[in-house]
């Protein structure tokens, strides 16, 4: 049953060495492996594949998440590496210092080299 298995997020990459230049020393995760072109990442116990593909960065919704204990420290050590975080008119009202606090959760979205929206968020 899959409720039983693990699962596997994907993110897709239109140029993988300048990808992996990002996820690596800007984000700071370490490849556990490669595989088909593409490079397997673990984040807090699961696995991340990023495979090369031309339908990187055309999704308008969030690639993924990383779930954090302290958003707004998350998001100063993004900035000081480089990241720019989005900026969003929400229905909840103006973000704060790149977070919106709705739904339960503080959340800062911001986009990789491939124009992937991701987010780190913090449950309240």
């Amino acid at each position: 049953m899959l409720k039983d298995a693990p699962i596997q997020a994907y993110i897709p990459a239109l140029n993988i060495v300048r990808a992996r230049k990002f996820y690596e020393e800007v984000i700071g995760l370490q490849p556990k492996g490669e595989y088909a072109g593409g490079v397997v990442y673990e984040c807090g116990g699961v696995r991340v594949f990023m495979y090369p593909t031309p339908n990187a960065g055309t999704s308008k919704a969030s690639q993924a998440f990383w779930q954090v204990k302290d958003v707004e420290a998350e998001v100063a050590e993004l900035k000081s590496r480089g990241v720019k975080f989005e900026e969003y008119d929400l229905p909840t009202g103006k973000m704060k210092n790149s977070t919106a606090t709705a739904g339960g959760a503080k959340t800062a979205w911001f986009k990789d080299t491939e124009g992937n929206i991701l987010a780190v968020s913090q449950r309240l």
